[in-house]
């Protein structure tokens, strides 16, 4: 009986394992139901041109699980960034940039698809017969890679207009690798954000609040 437990427990074992692969392959990223920027703790409202920016950090557990990719693992800083225009006019975000400014003075500039996507896919820029998106890699990594790149593109901020009465949000990655305080007593900067005439909004200055001690 003894050992018939011994043979039986390396093959639940296994199949725990199998199945958790398995659960991983399935998962398709679902990003969060952004609420109006005004109703988030880290933001920057103004008033006047009645349009809010607010960012949400997702780079601890509960929050990072929505990703199949593990970016804090990889010394990516995943940001929810939220924008609600309030007013009466569209504005335009096609032309805006992101500037993470960490305690230490650090200016961190938002990742691009691919550069997120060669960090987590572990892709050292050789050549290699098979590509996802217009990165070329191993065959061997393909179905894993296209899945990883699919959510990157998925969660990543992409709208470049905002209409009227609208919120509008996506993901902003940062490489925080090396830097020491990353998060706690950081800001983000947005500009390049145009009005409907296409002149450009006042920056917006977003503090940066930890969600607790571990995001630090």
């Amino acid at each position: 009986m003894l050992s018939r437990y011994r043979l039986l427990w390396p093959a639940v074992g296994l199949a725990a394992v199998l199945s958790s692969l398995a659960l991983w392959a399935s998962k398709d990223f679902v990003p969060p139901r952004a609420g109006n920027a005004n109703t988030y703790a880290s933001k920057d409202a103004h008033p006047k041109e009645k349009v809010t920016a607010a960012i949400d950090l997702y780079n601890i557990a509960p929050k990072d699980q929505i990703f199949s990719a593990p970016y804090n693992q990889q010394g990516i800083l995943p940001v929810l960034l939220i924008i609600t225009n309030d007013g009466d006019q569209p504005i335009s975000v096609k032309s805006m940039r992101a500037e993470l400014v960490t305690a230490g003075r650090d200016k961190l500039e938002a990742l691009d698809t691919d550069d997120v996507f060669r960090r987590v896919a572990h892709i050292n820029g050789s050549s290699t017969p098979e590509r996802v998106g217009p990165i070329t890699i191993g065959g061997t990594k393909n179905k894993k890679a296209q899945k990883e790149y699919q959510e990157i593109t998925s969660a990543r901020f992409a709208a470049e207009a905002i209409e009227p009465h609208t919120t509008k949000s996506g993901f902003l990655f940062f490489d925080i690798e090396g830097i020491k305080q990353p998060v706690a007593g950081a800001h983000l900067y947005l500009t390049g954000i145009d009005d409907a005439g296409g002149n450009e909004l006042l920056y917006f200055e977003i503090p940066v609040i930890p969600s607790n001690a571990a995001g630090e």
